[in-house]
């Protein structure tokens, strides 16, 4: 489990900071940035123990809120350095989800869950907290946008994930293919514009 725990820690860190720099285009004060950006940090892995009856990961190890805040007071100090807070936002936001799709799965598979948990497990870590964070600041989520791969991308972190776990590999190993493809997938979306085909409405057809 020392791999999931890194894992949990990175993808604290790096989402707190999406958090502070959210808060940061929204202009709040220094504990708006650490409300946001510990909202972020915390929520998908806290969903994740929720649903699996685990102990809350922030609760059992109060650190992760220390990683949290010092994200908050990082940003709040260094925002107005970034040329584009938003390309960063975005980036950033990529990197912490591929590091949460891998500690969910991770957390998954260690408990010895079935393959549907698994992969509700690595998308449900990589997004609730990114989700939480742009309801709560007024944005459309990042995982509501038009065809862009983000819900995607974790899915198919999780499933490289199981995948690799049924091959063999070691968890370590597997939360790490979890992560790689995880990022791959978004990167390329932010990158070069990877999108799926999204809903399009046609016309009723005339029946007479």
């Amino acid at each position: 489990m020392d791999a999931v725990i890194l894992l949990d820690h990175a993808s604290v860190f790096v989402f707190a900071l999406t958090g502070a720099l959210t808060a940061s285009r929204a202009r709040l004060d220094l504990v708006g940035f650490a409300f946001l950006a510990t909202l972020t940090a915390v929520g998908g892995g806290t969903l994740r123990d929720l649903l699996l009856d685990r102990a809350i990961f922030w609760i059992a190890s109060p650190s992760y809120l220390g990683f949290a805040a010092a994200a908050a007071v990082l940003v709040f100090f260094t925002a107005h350095l970034l040329e584009s807070r938003l390309s960063a936002l975005l980036w950033l936001d990529a990197a912490a989800l591929s590091s949460a799709v891998a500690a969910g799965t991770g957390v998954a598979l260690a408990a010895g869950q079935a393959w549907p948990i698994v992969l509700f497990m690595g998308v449900a870590t990589g997004t609730f907290g990114g989700l939480m964070r742009d309801v709560v600041a007024n944005e459309v989520p990042l995982i509501l946008r038009h065809g862009e791969l983000y819900a995607t991308a974790a899915l198919a972190g999780a499933a490289a994930a199981l995948l690799a776990s049924a091959l063999g590999a070691a968890l370590w190993l597997a939360a790490g293919i979890a992560a790689g493809a995880a990022f791959t997938l978004r990167a390329g979306s932010l990158a070069f514009g990877w999108r799926l085909p999204v809903y399009r409405p046609r016309p009723p057809r005339d029946t007479q």
